[in-house]
């Protein structure tokens, strides 16, 4: 696979917001060219989110960091994560230099090959960034792929993508919101209770507690179809988050033909950020305290 010089493509800002830029370079990660702010930024962030998610993440997520030999010392060398990664799994990181078209992402989750930005956000950007950055691809998304089941989760998410992209824009947007409330801000049940699983919480101190402690979100039992007809934040905490019982529920449910159910979808309203439907499994009923009242996307 040919690769490009690596440039650090970022949202650019307007005079309408933050506009995302999209590239399909394949880069070599340049761990030579890392600052020590680099590296510093990394060791705040680790260190950080990984006391924080003590008794809030699922086992499988710390045990993979220390299957994957991932440490606050310095940013991991994407070579080192692969060479533990792929007799494991299967799967491979690539380096990208930010946000990929959906195809492009689709091929190479349907491929094993998990694309992780190579650049680190900077000092001032610590608490929030607003694009996918290497601390958010590589220590949220990049553990979990360490997992068996989950890891072939991804590379049926990635497969139904492809096919998705061939039958149009609803079910592409149905496709997203599943990859949302799944892979970027899931909650699993455990035997200890609700742990986090998505990387969108993992790699968040605020939502790394909110997702579990405050009061004000639903917490909703996983249904496909629901999920795919619910909107969701990308400016704010989530009002909603959707609770598997195990990774395997989550994996059973890409085995279905999706073809059929984008087609019901399409007769089906879509579902508001913070409803409860009558049909939901309830968790936990959100309180709504300090809501946003539009912005659903």
């Amino acid at each position: 696979m040919e690769t490009a010089t690596p440039r650090r493509v970022e949202h650019q800002q307007t005079d309408k917001g933050s506009v995302p830029v999209y590239t399909t370079a394949i880069v070599e990660q340049p761990w030579d060219s890392y600052s020590a702010a680099d590296h510093d930024t990394w060791a705040r962030l680790f260190t950080r989110q990984l006391g924080l998610l003590q008794g809030r993440a699922c086992q499988e997520f710390l045990d993979a960091l220390d299957g994957l030999e991932m440490a606050a010392d310095k940013i991991p060398k994407f070579s080192d994560i692969n060479a533990l990664l792929a007799p494991a799994t299967g799967w491979t990181l690539i380096g990208v230099e930010g946000l990929l078209p959906e195809l492009d992402f689709f091929v190479h989750l349907a491929n094993r090959r998990f694309p992780v930005t190579w650049w680190i956000r900077r000092p001032d950007q610590i608490d929030y960034i607003a694009e996918p950055d290497l601390f958010h691809d590589l220590f949220g998304h990049v553990p979990l792929l360490f997992n068996p089941v989950f890891a072939d989760y991804m590379q049926a998410y990635g497969r139904g993508g492809i096919k998705a992209h061939g039958v149009g824009e609803e079910a592409l947007q149905a496709l997203t919101r599943l990859y949302w409330y799944t892979v970027e801000f899931g909650l699993i049940n455990s035997a200890d209770g609700l742990r986090i699983y998505g990387a969108g919480i993992m790699s968040s101190k605020g939502e790394s507690i909110y997702s579990l402690e405050s009061d004000a979100p639903n917490r909703i039992g996983f249904d496909l179809e629901r999920i795919m007809r619910t909107r969701y934040r990308i400016d704010t905490y989530q009002k909603t988050y959707f609770v598997i019982d195990d990774f395997e529920q989550l994996f059973a449910a890409t085995r279905p033909d999706f073809t059929p159910i984008y087609a019901a979808l399409t007769e089906q309203p879509a579902v508001a950020a913070g409803d409860v439907l009558d049909s939901d499994r309830v968790v936990h009923r959100g309180s709504g305290e300090g809501w946003a009242q539009d912005g659903d996307v």
